[in-house]
């Protein structure tokens, strides 16, 4: 448990002096912000020319009425790419870095289990994630009552909050397959398009029905609302999932601990 603890202590040093880590952050709000600024461009139309592009972009959108409940739906939405894309990012970084850097050789050439290093990045990405999410939901709602959006609920919130939030550990269980890449390619440029391709896919999959069977599309497909018959979740979803979710975090364990580290 000391040497663990150790590790993790090294793992969140690296983390919190690192600029990618505030760099996400600031990336997060801003998207969640633009968010904000499509539903507000719903609320006053009138301003649309004057935002150039992304008021012409935003005017030609429809979300449905700008009330809380729609604006709740385009925040799933949004986290549903976003967050494919930078958890993903989270988890090629934390992983990959160590071979772009070439520190690889220093760390596991200490007297500490290699299972213990990759439980402290695993456990990092967590905790990352998890403060992505937290600043991703909680920028919305400010910008929500920051632009006076009507019909607010309590109820409404929480369902919303707790859809989105499971939605968000669906995403996040999808990082161990971007960690395994990430260690067995050495860097973090491959792990990275191979999120960028699963996000295409899933928009693809969606379109032909098989979204449901296909693991970067079922978190997006849990955030909807509503949608048809063949899109709807089921129990092999979830199974499929977790499946990729295990593979990930085994291959990646395996991977630490007997593959060349040349």
């Amino acid at each position: 448990m000391k040497s663990l603890l150790t590790t993790f202590c090294v793992e969140y040093l690296k983390t919190r002096k690192s600029k990618i880590f505030w760099a996400t952050i600031l990336f997060f709000m801003f998207v969640s912000s633009m968010m904000g600024l499509l539903m507000f461009v719903q609320i006053h139309p009138e301003i649309s020319g004057k935002l150039g592009m992304i008021g012409n972009k935003a005017s030609m959108l429809r979300f449905g009425e700008p009330n809380w409940e729609n604006y709740l739906t385009l925040l799933m939405q949004g986290i549903a790419g976003v967050g494919l894309v930078g958890i993903g990012f989270v988890a090629s970084w934390v992983f990959g870095r160590e071979f772009s850097e070439h520190t690889a050789k220093d760390i596991l050439a200490l007297p500490v289990s290699r299972t213990y290093i990759v439980f402290s990045k695993f456990i990092i990405v967590v905790i990352w994630s998890v403060i992505l999410s937290l600043i991703y939901f909680v920028t919305g709602l400010l910008i929500g009552l920051l632009i006076g959006l009507p019909d607010w609920s309590g109820s409404i919130a929480f369902q919303y909050a707790f859809k989105y939030f499971v939605t968000s550990l669906l995403i996040l269980l999808l990082s161990t397959p971007v960690a395994f890449l990430a260690s067995y390619s050495r860097g973090y440029m491959f792990p990275l398009g191979f999120v960028i391709l699963t996000l295409i896919l899933a928009n693809f999959v969606g379109m032909v029905g098989l979204g449901p069977y296909f693991p970067w599309a079922i978190p997006g497909l849990y955030g909807m609302t509503n949608g048809t018959e063949d899109l709807q979740l089921n129990g092999v979803s979830y199974i499929i999932l977790i499946l990729a979710c295990l593979l990930g975090f085994f291959g990646t364990l395996f991977y630490w601990r007997f593959a060349d580290q040349k």
